[in-house]
């Protein structure tokens, strides 16, 4: 077999053993989650590339159902409206799309579900820095060192690989024990 695939098997396995270290900090997520939507508040998710992509699978996951009949929870992508996108990103910056979506959209009590693989994109940070002034609760799915959203978000679970695709596939995961803390009965919102 080819070499390669024994490397990006041990990565993954590398990374799942980190996920793993990191339960406690993925539980209280889970009851921020959780805590926020019983008490009427939402969930927004921003992410870049990869990230825009687990941010709208999230949201989906939130007003759809992930694997329990349940009602819809109010998550919500802030990637996927074009025109918002590139009107913000015109008229004010890239690094402005996001944040001043939660300007419009969020309110305090809500939660800010923020993806970056790096840990410093610009635009999310700038999504972060807002959430913290509005008190809007913040959430970081991070890797590598976490980066400077590492020390921005209130929580931070960081998985510590150095290639996108062993993040992606963890943060995929770690959205997936979220949804499936969300749909417990004792949890249900």
């Amino acid at each position: 077999m080819a070499p390669w695939i024994h490397t990006s098997l041990d990565q993954h396995q590398a990374a799942l053993d980190a996920v793993r270290e990191m339960a406690p900090d993925i539980v209280r997520a889970a009851d921020r989650l959780t805590e926020t939507l019983r008490r009427g508040g939402r969930v927004f998710a921003c992410g870049n590339g990869g990230s825009a992509a687990d941010a709208q699978h999230f949201a989906a996951e939130l007003t759809g159902r992930f694997e329990t009949e349940r009602k819809g929870l109010p998550g919500m992508a802030l990637t996927t409206d074009t025109s918002a996108l590139t009107a913000i990103g015109n008229d004010y910056g890239f690094e402005q799309i996001f944040a001043r979506q939660l300007q419009a959209l969020a309110a305090p009590g809500d939660l800010l579900l923020a993806l970056s693989t790096s840990g410093n994109s610009p635009n999310v940070l700038t999504a972060v820095e807002y959430a913290r002034t509005h008190d809007i609760a913040s959430i970081g799915l991070l890797g590598r060192d976490g980066g400077a959203l590492a020390t921005a978000v209130d929580l931070a679970l960081i998985v510590p690989s150095p290639r996108t695709a062993r993040i992606q596939e963890m943060h995929i995961l770690i959205l997936h024990l979220l949804c499936e803390a969300i749909d417990h009965p004792a949890r249900r919102p």
